[in-house]
């Protein structure tokens, strides 16, 4: 216990262990007009073929922005959308995470069945 303790000061102090920011998330998702296809709160798509965001977990939605962002290059591990591949090109890791944390912040309607 006190040597992760000892560790998360260690990485947080030399700048590794970043926390997202919810505030920053939200600008750029406005100045990126992410509502145009994904509708008012994140949560309603102009289109069936746009996801729902709102609420999605903040790992995933990262994920899914890094994918983007890498595209057909690495087959394995990039998604193809011409729309999504170019909408991240402008983002660093940190404005993504941001991006990820604010729409998870967001209040979601996904349905979990068990």
């Amino acid at each position: 216990m006190k040597f992760a303790l000892i560790t998360a000061v260690w990485l947080s102090s030399i700048g590794i262990a970043k926390a997202a920011s919810v505030d920053k998330g939200k600008a750029l998702v406005e100045k990126a007009n992410c509502a145009s296809c994904h509708g008012a709160g994140l949560n309603a798509p102009i289109l069936p073929v746009y996801p729902k965001l709102a609420g999605q977990y903040s790992d995933y939605l990262y994920y899914a922005l890094k994918a983007y962002k890498v595209g057909n290059g690495n087959p394995q591990y990039g998604r193809n959308n011409a729309i999504m591949g170019s909408q991240v090109q402008a983002f660093s890791d940190a404005d993504m995470q941001d991006i990820a944390a604010y729409i998870a912040s967001l209040p979601g309607n996904f349905v979990v069945k068990k």
